[in-house]
This record gives structure tokens, C-alpha cells and sequence, in this order.
């Protein structure tokens, strides 16, 4: 090894990338280097309605707090933003967010990187959560794969040959908007019969009837035995099973990987979704997938948007993440 190759291994291992999960009522932000472990966080509220300038203002003076003695610029390989809505990942624009007003065709990219002076990438957040998942989280090994996120709404990205599917728009993978039923029950995106209105937090709380007004307090209810929860969890598994049956029989994943809020139910609802997509995806592909629970929890919007900073750089992330 020459003395100019020891010197790039060592600099490799001092390279980290900010990471930044966008959503609508936090933004969280983090310091994440090339083995993925987080050296640190921040996290603020999200503004109502907080507009371009005032986001870009926000993230650049948490990352440069962030940026202290013992983190220096010099070695962030660059910021990867995960956003809630629809985002053109090659012009670095998002065109649309799904809670917040104000934000049509924005390049954020741009703006934050003149301010920051670093390379800013930025992507739809449940695909940022799924390169996470797939490079340090419950999907490593694997080329085919999709991730769910499920909270309010329901999100979701797929992993094709190893490299993340975006599609001809850059609107693949909104899971959460797979009709089950025909003439079904109406979505907030303006469709009736999506998944996202059968199994999204807001049903949730209502299938409780006010008996229960959070997911987590029907978990408590339903491991407790209590049969009212217990069925709510065998509505909302078996409604969730039936469109990954589905995305089974279409994509034959080897993995489907469901992270978010309300897969902290765990095995109530996991059990059900297996058992549903057991029942009706095809024997073969329905036989060798895995359905597991995301690993990074809290983390995997700054985790993932760290391996979509580091995929712009010639480092082995470049091999699995395009």
C-alpha cells in the first residue's frame, strides 16, 4: 500500500454525510458515517405551512451546529434530503408535498446547497427510508425488495436488481394507493378504495370508536387479550396483507420490510399480514418471501438520507444505490 492510498483509507473512514428527514410536523437531522451508525442528531419542530426559505434557513444553521471541531465540513461527502411528496430525484426538485402548502416545483437541491456549499440530493421519503433499510438495515443482502411505511399516510419503495425503482415519473411506489376495493372507502389522495384509508393511522384510531385513541393503545389493549383491539389488528393485517398479496404476485420480492408508527404493533399485525399474503399472493413467490419488521426505527429518514448523500460519491454505494 502506498503512503497516498493509506492516507484516502483513512480519510474514507472520517467521511460521514448529513442526513435529513423531512416530514410535517419534525425535521429531524443527523450526522451518519459510512457504516451507517449515527454521531449525531438534532431535531426540530416543522413550521405550519413553512415555506422554502424557511426551511433551507433552518437545516443550514442546524447542520452548521452540528459541524462542530469534532465533525469537520471538509469531511461531509455531502446532504440527503428524504420529503413527503412527490420529488424529481435527477433535477433535485421537489414538485409536490403531500402536507404542507407552499411547495410546488421547488429546486431545494440548489437552494440549500448555495447556502451550504455542499452536494444536496433529495428524494421521496419512503424511498430514503428504503435505502437505508437496504444498506444497514433489515433488507442488507438483499436485490429484490420492498419497504412500507406505515403513520398517517402510507409509503412505500422497491428495490429491483439492487438499485432503487423510481419509475417513468418518479412516482413509484405509493403502495398506500392500491385499490382493494372497487367502490371502496375514499382516500385523501382523491381515490376511493386505497389501501391507505383501510390501514393509515386515522382509520386506525376510528376503528376504535373512541374507545382508543392511538395505535399504540391498541396494542397495549390487544397483548393485554382484550378482543375489541385484537380484532382491529386482524382488520387493519388482513386489509394490508391483501394489497401485499398483490405487490407479492407482481414484483416477488425476497423481502417486504414495514417500518413506521404503526408497525409497532408487531406480531398483531405482522402475523395477520403474513398469514393474508400466505392465503392469497401465488404459492412460490408467496412461499420464499420474508415479512419482517424494519430495524432503524427513529432513524431511518437520517440513515437513508445519508446512503442517498454517500450514492453520489465513487464509493461502494455508488454499486447498490443509483
Amino acid at each position: 500500500m502506498t503512503a497516498d492510498s493509506g492516507q484516502r483509507t483513512a480519510d474514507s473512514k472520517r467521511q460521514f454525510a448529513v442526513g435529513v428527514d423531512f416530514g410535517a410536523t419534525r425535521i429531524k437531522m443527523g450526522l451518519v458515517n459510512n457504516r451507517g451508525k449515527v454521531l449525531a442528531r438534532k431535531v426540530v419542530p416543522t413550521l405550519k405551512d413553512i415555506s422554502p426559505a424557511e426551511f433551507v434557513r433552518t437545516v443550514k444553521n442546524e447542520i452548521t451546529e452540528l459541524l462542530s471541531d469534532s465533525f469537520k465540513c471538509r469531511d461531509c461527502v455531502g446532504i440527503g434530503i428524504g420529503a413527503p411528496g412527490l420529488v424529481n430525484s435527477q433535477r433535485g426538485m421537489i414538485q409536490y408535498l403531500v402536507n404542507i402548502n407552499g411547495w410546488e416545483n421547488v429546486s431545494i437541491a440548489q437552494a440549500l446547497g448555495r447556502r451550504i456549499h455542499l452536494p444536496v440530493r433529495v428524494d421521496n421519503d419512503a424511498n430514503v427510508m428504503t435505502l437505508g433499510e437496504l444498506v444497514y438495515g433489515a433488507g442488507r443482502g438483499c436485490k429484490n425488495l420492498v419497504c412500507l411505511t406505515l403513520g398517517t399516510g402510507v409509503g412505500g419503495g422497491i428495490i429491483i436488481g439492487g438499485e432503487l425503482y423510481r419509475g417513468a415519473t418518479h412516482a413509484a411506489g405509493e403502495i398506500g394507493h392500491v385499490a382493494i376495493e372497487q367502490d371502496g372507502r375514499p382516500c385523501a389522495c382523491g381515490g376511493m378504495g386505497c389501501v391507505e384509508a383501510y390501514v393509515g393511522n386515522r382509520r386506525i384510531i376510528a376503528l376504535g370508536k373512541g374507545k382508543f385513541s392511538s395505535p399504540k393503545q391498541i396494542s397495549d389493549a390487544a397483548r393485554r387479550g382484550d378482543r375489541f383491539a385484537l380484532s382491529i389488528w386482524e382488520q387493519v393485517g388482513t386489509h394490508l396483507g391483501t394489497a401485499l398479496a398483490s405487490v407479492v404476485n407482481l414484483l416477488n420480492p425476497e423481502k417486504i420490510v414495514i417500518g413506521g408508527g404503526v408497525a409497532n404493533a408487531g406480531g398483531l399485525l405482522l402475523d395477520v399480514v403474513r398469514k393474508t399474503v400466505k392465503e392469497r399472493a401465488m404459492e412460490g413467490p408467496a412461499g420464499s418471501v420474508k415479512i419482517v419488521k424494519a430495524q432503524l426505527g427513529d432513524n431511518a429518514g437520517i440513515v437513508g438520507g445519508a446512503v442517498l448523500a454517500f450514492s453520489g460519491q465513487r464509493t461502494a454505494f455508488s454499486k447498490t444505490v443509483r
